[in-house]
């Protein structure tokens, strides 16, 4: 298991950040979650100021949680970016959104995603997929060494 995992959620619909906080918590996925409400405020976390002068962003995420339909800067382009730098190409990155349309699927891993989750509608489900997405990424899966 990670000490002190630090997960992402980048999701701009108040109501499923607020199911999401919950069913994290309740089955304590990551010490650390940090919300981002669109494209921009997300970017503005894994690149904040200093780290676009070429210096090492700090604190990254362990995962990132990211939906496809964000304000400012879609889930798309957030998650190119992601892939585009050194620094964060090997944060894992799951796409958690309603969206069962095959181009956004497809366009995901194209991107790079390394896996693509419908958001089930009932509640139940939903934090059952959430506790699966914890015990797989933060127990089970081996993430590369970070330099922190």
């Amino acid at each position: 298991m990670i000490q002190n995992a630090t997960l992402l959620l980048v999701e701009d619909n108040a109501d499923d950040v607020a199911l999401m906080l919950r069913a994290l918590r309740k089955h304590n996925v990551a010490n650390q979650i940090l919300v981002a409400r669109d494209g921009v405020e997300a970017l503005d976390l894994l690149f904040p100021a200093e780290a676009k002068n070429n210096a090492a962003p700090q604190n990254l995420p362990h995962l990132v949680l990211l939906d496809l339909k964000l304000p400012k800067v879609d889930g798309l382009e957030v998650l190119r970016q992601i892939r585009s730098h050194p620094t964060t190409r090997s944060i894992p990155v799951v796409i958690l959104t309603t969206s069962d349309e095959e181009k956004d699927l497809l366009a995901g891993y194209d991107y790079g995603a390394n896996s693509y989750v419908r958001k089930p509608v009932d509640f139940i489900e939903f934090t059952e997929a959430v506790r699966q997405l914890g015990i797989y990424w933060f127990m089970l899966n081996r993430l590369p060494p970070r330099g922190e």
